[in-house]
């Protein structure tokens, strides 16, 4: 994947979810970067622009990034289970 192009899928604010859609992504086998505001990451600012994260994969994986990022924004990743359940 050295001759890749890499395309931005999502903005989002905060490494939290960046790193929430990374693995979403990984997870069906995408390779993924992220990218963060220089300032914002230097000074570890997460508010408005400075904690900008931008999510790249490459140009043969958008259009499934693309929709795996829709599919979580539109909540179809939540779940009602209360994961320290034994049931």
């Amino acid at each position: 994947m050295t001759n890749s192009k890499w395309e931005t899928v999502a903005e989002v604010y905060g490494e939290l979810e960046a790193e929430i859609i990374r693995g979403l992504l990984q997870t069906e086998g995408i390779s993924v970067m992220l990218s963060k505001e220089g300032a914002g990451q230097a000074l570890g600012l997460q508010v408005g622009k400075m904690g900008e994260v931008q999510v790249l994969v490459s140009t043969e994986n958008v259009e499934i990034s693309r929709g795996i990022i829709d599919d979580y924004f539109a909540g179809k990743f939540d779940t009602d289970e209360d994961p320290s359940s034994t049931e």
